[in-house]
């Protein structure tokens, strides 16, 4: 099967004219129009787009959906389908559902994610690598995909091969994070979730896996907590790994000391928000697909972002209501919300889903049809046609569904509730106990007329506590669930809604707003009339610093009367904040152990999981961590990210004054070398040569880097293992001076190889000594990329060149913007660094290497 090529009958755009409609629409919003065009306006491969704005997109949905819709009782038309969604105002298909529906240009599936793996047999080598492939072929179609290595055997285990001993979890996390690195998805890198039990003796490996800078940096990862360790953490008392972590007579056990355990957790996550937690009781607990563990669902792992737990090969696609939406007169005193509206559109969304996986299932037979006739052959296919068939089956009989919310904060502030306090998470509690009974009866009331899900079974729900509450509130509901069934297993969840709530022009999922005022930074051309020059950077280009409003916090000021058109200074923007509902009420502000009891209250009302960061200052201890912690165990959360300030770098700029302090650089390096540097060591492959890299280090940041050929007879023999030590210099630096590298063998020896120096091509010495006086006198890491990118030289050391940038691009901070380069996906300057890749704010597209 080939990709439709582009239709003589068909209206084509070009990206400028797209953008330029869509700009109009979105009211000038050039984030939006931007992240609308490169991301979900329908285009086909040779770069044709047919949409002109998401008005073009809303009629393609809505027609899709209506053809599905007429072959049941009942069916909504194209047109309500239509006023449901158009201008991203009630309902919000999201993510893939938005760019795959009706589109005939990919063959992608409509599922946001998946969970994968296999029945005990994955410990194996052929089992992993089975795994490893699944993950590469649902990337490619789009998904983010989570799995769980619980299964893998502990580092030291006993194996039949010529290893002797089992190198345990973290080798396969690298190993499963460089696949996604390499897959692209139209500009995305693909998303991952690593998971395993706490209970497993690897665990502490895997919390600490991602603190190696550059080292597992395509995965998101979570630890499966239990109640047990809770417990013993609370309680300070032992706590017994064991693999396999599910059985009644395990091979390996070991007791431990909870508290160590949970420190690391918490260290960890306060030094770089990783890893998230995930309560596994609970989430057990909870679980209604659980309720047919025997049948295949068992609950093994989560998406990416956490919110959709899920059994292997199940997947589950997103939709967002806009809360804002709801709520009449906004930001006045006669602020009301519109219950009969909301309860409507519920119903409405519900069907919906159910409608996207019909069309789902289509995408699916499409999948199949596409492999079939692929010209590989049958064996190498196998894999490919198994998991697709494994989510047919999952999707056909359980029918999962992902209805979640965005605008939560703006709604509570249009409402004039501040969030975070008791009477705005009250209010919250409701909307979602609220969607929670409608969403049920919507699938109930399409189980009337359409059958209910092909396993379901009443009496394996009637003790769930998730039915139980449901019961409660709504007896009528549930006894009319025992008479017709639902037509989906499970059906809520609460996820971050990203790029969604840019082009709703909302405040994103259930978090409150970021910021409600913010700066931006425009560059000054030379030409450019009466701009403004703020500040020159370090290369001399002018910039002038803009102050943006988040969309809904400029609605307040239109609504009460402030001048929208006023150059606004400092003090007055912090004023106009104080008096808003947004103040106190942004990421920053918002308590967060208040934060985490509302979650856990609206939890109790999403049968899935909740996608929310608890945001907590810098100067934050670790032991309030921890606190926020145990505090999100014992109110029912299922799982728990933690953002401490500054942990990771930002990209919006802080719309407060500096601090003097603050505005004082970094203690510069020594210009003179310490005789002893700790060192890291990059590996990488420029055409057929093996590379390594030397990177000295003082405070965590590059002093000094030197290369050369790896691994083969002239070159520098280091184990492969080898990913740290000491650079030893025994002499002052001159031409002649010779460097030591040191290092611990396997058995905690210190090797030393000597005369490092004298391996080195003289070539490559020479510029790493330029290059590393560079780095020894202060310029920004990525100042020295992009001087080694501009150098001029011949052919034959160009991989040289290549590689040593590779290696420190590692080292520049998250967050950092890029200048005179061009988004090779949409050709935007605004790029910035993230985990050593070129990343486009606008388009998302990232470029590493």
């Amino acid at each position: 099967m080939e990709i439709t090529k582009p239709s003589e009958n068909k209206t084509t755009y070009t990206s400028d004219e797209a953008y330029q409609q869509s700009l109009e629409y979105f009211k000038g919003d050039d984030l939006a129009a931007r992240v609308w065009v490169n991301k979900y306006a329908l285009k086909d491969s040779y770069g044709a787009i047919f949409e002109a704005t998401p008005n073009d997109m809303h009629r393609r949905i809505a027609s899709e959906i209506a053809r599905i819709e007429v072959r049941y009782p009942n069916p909504m038309t194209e047109d309500e389908i239509f006023d449901l969604i158009k201008d991203f105002k009630y309902i919000i298909p999201q993510g893939s559902p938005m760019t795959g529906i009706g589109n005939p240009y990919q063959i992608a599936s409509l599922s946001n994610c998946f969970v994968i793996g296999n029945n005990g047999d994955s410990d194996s080598y052929g089992g992993i690598m089975k795994i490893d492939q699944e993950q590469v072929q649902l990337m490619k179609r789009r998904g983010g995909v989570g799995h769980d290595l619980s299964h893998i055997r502990p580092k030291g285990s006993p194996v039949k091969n010529s290893a002797l001993t089992s190198t345990g979890i973290v080798p396969f996390m690298e190993r499963f994070s460089n696949s996604t690195r390499e897959v692209a998805q139209d500009g995305r890198r693909g998303a991952l979730m690593l998971s395993v039990a706490i209970k497993h003796p690897d665990s502490g490996d895997f919390i600490n896996a991602k603190l190696e800078q550059g080292k597992v940096t395509g995965a998101n990862v979570s630890v499966r907590i239990d109640d047990a360790f809770m417990r013993a953490v609370e309680a300070q008392q032992p706590y017994t790994q064991q693999y396999p972590i599910d059985s009644k007579t395990p091979v390996y056990t070991k007791e431990i000391d909870p508290t160590a355990l949970w420190k690391k957790i918490v260290h960890n996550a306060w030094q770089s928000a990783e890893p998230g937690i995930l309560f596994w009781d609970t989430i057990i607990r909870e679980s209604l697909p659980d309720c047919y563990a025997d049948l295949g669902y068992k609950t093994v792992s989560t998406n990416p972002c956490g919110e959709i737990p899920l059994c292997p090969y199940d997947s589950c696609r997103l939709l967002a209501i806009n809360l804002f939406s709801y709520v009449e007169n906004p930001f006045t005193k006669k602020a009301s919300f519109n219950w009969e509206l909301f309860k409507k559109h519920i119903n409405a969304a519900q069907r919906m889903m159910d409608d996207i996986i019909d069309l789902e299932l289509e995408k699916i037979d499409a999948i199949l049809e596409k492999i079939n006739e692929d010209p590989e052959d049958d064996e190498i296919k196998r894999t490919e046609r198994n998991l697709w068939l494994n989510i047919q089956t999952k999707a056909r009989e359980g029918r999962r569904t992902g209805i979640g919310i965005t605008a939560e904060g703006d709604m509570l502030a249009a409402l004039g509730l501040r969030y975070g306090s008791d009477e705005g998470s009250e209010f919250s509690v409701e909307i979602h106990k609220t969607i929670a009974l409608e969403a049920y009866r919507s699938s109930v009331n399409t189980a009337k007329e359409r059958g209910a899900f092909t396993i379901f079974d009443a009496d394996r729900e009637k003790n769930n506590p998730f039915m139980l509450r449901l019961k409660e509130a709504d007896g009528q509901l549930y006894y009319e669930m025992l008479e017709h069934g639902r037509r989906n297993i499970a059906l809520l969840t609460i996820a971050p809604t990203g790029t969604t709530s840019l082009m709703s022009q909302t405040s994103s999922g259930i978090e409150p707003v970021f910021m409600p005022v913010y700066k931006r930074r425009r560059k000054v051309n030379p030409n450019d009339q009466d701009a403004r020059v703020d500040f020159v950077d370090e290369v001399g280009d002018s910039w002038e610093e803009y102050v943006v409003f988040h969309h809904r916090f400029k609605q307040w000021m239109e609504v009460n009367g402030h001048d929208l058109t006023k150059n606004y200074g400092q003090k007055e923007l912090d004023d106009l904040v104080k008096q808003s509902p947004y103040y106190k009420a942004t990421s920053n502000d918002v308590d967060y152990l208040k934060k985490v009891k509302m979650q856990g209250a609206i939890q109790k009302w999403v049968d899935h999981s909740i996608s929310v960061t608890i945001n907590m200052p810098n100067d934050v201890t670790e032991e309030l961590v921890g606190e926020c912690y145990l505090e999100a165990w014992k109110a029912g959360c299922k799982g728990v990210t933690v953002y401490r300030d500054g942990s990771r770098s930002g990209v919006l700029i802080s719309n407060e004054e500096k601090k003097e302090e603050d505005k004082i650089s970094n203690t510069p390096f020594p210009t003179i070398r310490p005789q002893i540097l700790e060192a890291e060591i990059v590996r990488f492959q420029n055409k057929k040569d093996k590379w390594i890299a030397f990177i000295g280090l003082i405070d965590d940041r590059p002093y000094e880097i030197f290369t050369g050929f790896a691994d083969d007879e002239d070159g520098i023999l280091i184990p492969r293992w080898v990913n740290e030590g000491l650079i030893i210099k025994n002499r002052e630096a001159d031409g002649s001076s010779r460097y030591d590298f040191q290092y611990k063998n396997t058995r905690g020896y210190k090797t030393t190889i000597e005369g490092l120096s004298h391996k080195f091509n003289p070539e490559y010495w020479n510029y790493a000594k330029l290059l590393s006086s560079t780095l020894r006198h202060g310029m920004p890491i990525e100042k020295v990329v992009d001087l080694i990118s501009s150098l001029q030289l011949d052919e034959s050391i160009n991989t040289w060149k290549n590689g040593v940038a590779r290696a420190l691009k590692r080292y520049v901070p998250d967050g950092t913007e890029v200048k005179k380069q061009k988004c090779q996906n949409c050709n935007s300057t605004n790029l910035l660094y993230q985990e050593g890749c070129l990343t486009c704010k606008d388009c998302g597209s990232s470029k590493c290497g």
